[in-house]
């Protein structure tokens, strides 16, 4: 089949010959015949299948060139351009992905006199507005930006026709739902819409029964199934030595361009500094960087300037490369759906790819759980020589390493906490109960400036004279060098008395400083 075959007019036939493209995909062969005709489509299709053609193409036919097939023209919306009005809009969840997305419109469209419109977050408004406010044809849009343009009225949506969800479960993931329905109840009841998603979970049928009317079905692979041409191969390796395994694949000339998944921001940033350092050239992507410091190293990917590109999974919706050989998952990711997401970035276009996963002790449940969605086990492949001692050793240290328990464990004592009656418990205990470091009574002339003091208002009864000390909710307080010390007898400065968890009144001496302030009622955090 050839894209002739399904009606498309001679500028998008021209344009995609022009980018070398003669046979469309299975989900452009199924989608795009309903798409012309004004039906809904509910698709079902892995990143990586052509999707991103199979909406843009009918929309720009729609918008642009009906007239000349006919039976068309009465399904296509009216166009009159107009400031801040645009009639069809495209949602994604990442700005990477709507800049993707624009990308392809400007492709297709070039012969046709369509105008486009991105808005995202994270960058100034001002150009985004100046779009608006020269009239626009299509807008492809993040929801939260796009919400807040509506809102300050930038951007009026009462004459959008089409409306296009793409990758409908990612912003599910990333809680855009609400925003959505928000949005979707802003456009012309009278509308043509397109949902897009690798996976069909709950919420998103549901979505999907409230904003389509009898839709034209479209599922190109099995939900939630890995794209055929790729392989997959999982590494056992304890977390300490993850770094190093990626490091020596990387010694391999096959990994030509390579993303590395990671599950965190700064995780991502650790990955790639490391990467550096040992001369591997590499860039990192995620939500702290800054959009142009994220389109300079996507650009720079895309380009081969750098090999490796570390990214989390939100930024990485974006990066559409078609000569990605190889995914690696740094981490497990918790949701097994995000596992398809993650290495369909590789075997794209008809091309093969290779998806390595490095599991942990910890990740072994993740694991299970990415099997289990599959419908069959990763193949295990082993360790490079040299690190697989160096993994079961690593395996072995932290199976028998003891539990660290929580700080605040109720098996024992807060930080500060309960002194014991050798007079050596932490500071902010219960203290008053001894004295001296033997457990026996200090005396009496000595007992508030020494043993009381310590005891009472910091929990410290080893009365060895250590300088000013304070306990965990306790005042100051100045310790008084005993007779018995050392270094000689010393006049006894009289600590501030306080009432202590012992219950202890005052000494009457305490009036001597009046301006010393005395410790918090009811003695140290200690107390239990």
């Amino acid at each position: 089949m050839a894209f002739k075959s399904l009606r498309l007019a001679a500028p998008l036939l021209r344009a995609l010959a022009e980018e070398g493209y003669e046979t469309p995909t299975p989900i452009q062969a199924k989608a795009i015949p309903p798409a012309l005709e004004g039906r809904d489509i509910l698709g079902s299709a892995q990143t990586g299948t052509g999707k991103t053609a199979a909406f843009c193409l009918p929309l720009i036919q729609r918008l642009e060139v009906a007239g000349e097939l006919g039976a068309d023209a009465a399904h296509a919306p009216k166009r009159a351009r107009t400031s801040g009005r645009p009639h069809a809009l495209i949602l994604a969840p990442t700005r990477e992905l709507a800049v993707q997305i624009a990308e392809s419109l400007a492709v297709y469209g070039r012969h046709a006199a369509c105008r486009t419109a991105v808005i995202y977050g994270g960058v100034g408004q001002a150009g985004q507005v100046r779009a608006l406010q020269n009239g626009v044809d299509i807008v492809v849009a993040t929801p939260g930006r796009l919400l807040d343009l509506v809102q300050q009225r930038h951007c009026n949506l009462s004459e959008v026709h089409i409306l296009v969800l793409d990758e409908a479960d990612r912003m599910l993931d990333m809680g855009f739902i609400k925003p959505i329905r928000s949005i979707a109840a802003m456009v012309s009841k009278k509308r043509q819409t397109m949902l897009f998603s690798a996976t069909m979970p709950k919420e998103i049928r549901h979505l999907a029964d409230s904003l389509l009317v009898d839709p034209v079905r479209v599922e190109v692979a099995a939900v939630a199934s890995a794209a055929p041409k790729i392989e997959q191969r999982v590494h056992h390796v304890s977390r300490d030595l993850k770094q190093s395994l990626l490091e020596r694949l990387l010694e391999s000339n096959d990994m030509t361009s390579v993303v590395v998944f990671t599950r965190t921001k700064h995780g991502a940033d650790r990955v790639m500094k490391r990467l550096i350092r040992a001369r591997i050239d590499a860039a990192a992507i995620h939500g702290n960087k800054n959009q142009s410091q994220r389109q300079r190293a996507l650009d720079a990917f895309k380009a081969g300037k750098t090999r490796v590109l570390v990214a989390t999974d939100v930024a990485a919706r974006g990066i559409d490369v078609d000569s990605i050989s190889h995914v690696v998952n740094f981490d497990i990711p918790v949701e097994a759906e995000s596992y398809v997401h993650r290495i369909g970035r590789t075997g794209r276009a008809g091309a093969t790819g290779i998806a390595i996963a490095f599991c942990e002790p910890a990740e072994r449940g993740a694991l299970k759980a990415i099997e289990k969605l599959l419908g069959k086990a990763v193949p295990v492949a082993p360790l490079p020589e040299g690190l697989t001692v160096l993994s079961a050793i690593n395996d072995a240290a932290e199976a028998h390493a003891p539990r660290r328990e929580h700080p605040h464990s109720p098996r024992r004592p807060a930080a500060g906490g309960g002194g014991r009656s050798s007079g050596r418990g932490g500071s902010g205990g219960r203290g008053g109960s001894a004295g001296s470091s033997s457990g026996k009574a200090a005396p009496k002339s000595e007992g508030w400036s020494k043993g009381q003091s310590e005891g009472a208002s910091e929990g410290k009864s080893e009365g060895k004279g250590r300088g000013p000390a304070q306990g965990r909710g306790g005042a100051k307080t100045k310790v008084a060098r005993s007779s018995n010390s050392e270094f000689g007898a010393a006049p006894a400065k009289a600590a501030t008395p306080t009432r202590g968890d012992d219950g202890a009144k005052p000494h009457p001496r305490a009036h001597a400083f009046p301006s010393a302030r005395p410790a918090p009622r009811g003695g140290s955090r200690g107390r239990r």
